[in-house]
């Protein structure tokens, strides 16, 4: 991995730089993937089309506070972001959210089709325990730790246990005890992975571990209320994808539940919550801190 990652000075090329390396090795790896059908066309284009990669940034940003060489994290960061592709193009799906947009270009089954989309999604989640199980670079102990974490984080405990709550809150009422119990699961859950996974690859003890796991929680929480916050404040041209479809759809969000005001207030009090988490890292903390903070003022 390029040394220019960790000597990058601000956060904004650490983000791009480590978006141009997650995005080389999911090509290098889909390039070994050659398929006699469309599969491998529209493989490349649900995972290289574009995104923040937020969650393996995190993965390579907390091995990062125990170590400067974070090559040995790279594959666990794509695999995670490939579980994350899986999940945006299903969500995308007529019989789940029903979207045509995904950062501002035609989702998957309205590029290619609905079949293909589906064949897609399941295609990434086993490539994403392909890439693990065969990573070198770890040993086979590591390996099964990070592969049980994973399987748990996506799976009927987290997203996709989240993403059946979601459904199930169509038309139905929610409390914001239940809201924050669904968010945790659909989209903390990965985030919480995300952190676990860096600091057990980076080598923390258990306390360490803790508190980024507990950082990832407050972060991931951040994340959907200001997500929530663009669903009725962005626009469509910035967000890229469509807008209100929450409250089309029937949804309760936090700015159904609390308003505009207070879920602007509580996003910023769970983003200082996930600075105090990881003030124990002193300045090395400093990527993590900067990253929620842009929370506050993302646009997409």
């Amino acid at each position: 991995m390029p040394s220019v990652f960790l000597s990058a000075s601000n956060l904004t090329d650490q983000l791009a730089q480590s978006q141009t390396v997650i995005e080389a090795r999911i090509a290098e790896i889909l390039a070994g993937q050659k398929q006699q059908n469309q599969l491998e066309d529209a493989m490349r284009y649900g995972a290289l089309a574009g995104g923040k990669r937020l969650r393996p940034f995190l993965i390579l940003a907390a091995a990062n506070l125990f170590s400067d060489n974070v090559e040995n994290a790279l594959d666990t960061a794509v695999a995670l972001e490939l579980i994350h592709c899986s999940s945006l193009i299903h969500d995308d799906l007529p019989a789940m959210d029903d979207d045509d947009l995904r950062r501002g270009q035609p989702t998957c089954h309205i590029q290619f089709d609905e079949a293909t989309a589906i064949l897609v999604g399941d295609a990434f989640l086993s490539l994403a325990f392909e890439v693990m199980s065969s990573d070198q670079k770890l040993s086979t102990e590591t390996r099964l730790r990070l592969i049980h974490g994973l399987t748990v984080a996506s799976g009927r405990y987290g997203m996709i246990g989240g993403q059946m709550d979601d459904i199930e809150g169509e038309k139905k009422s929610l409390t914001l005890d239940q809201i924050i119990s669904l968010q945790q699961k659909k989209t903390g859950a990965l985030f919480e992975y995300a952190c676990e996974a860096g600091a057990i690859i980076g080598g923390a003890n258990e306390q360490q571990q803790l508190a980024l796991k507990n950082y990832a929680k407050h972060f991931g929480l951040a994340f959907q209320i200001t997500d929530d916050i663009l669903d009725v404040t962005g626009t469509e041209a910035e967000v890229g994808k469509r807008l209100n479809k929450d409250q089309d759809a029937g949804k309760e969000t936090f700015i159904s539940l609390i308003g505009l005001e207070a879920a602007q207030k509580a996003a910023l009090d769970t983003i200082n919550e996930a600075k105090q988490e990881v003030a124990i890292f002193g300045d090395k903390a400093n990527m993590l801190i900067d990253l929620v903070d842009l929370l506050n003022n993302r646009k997409s």
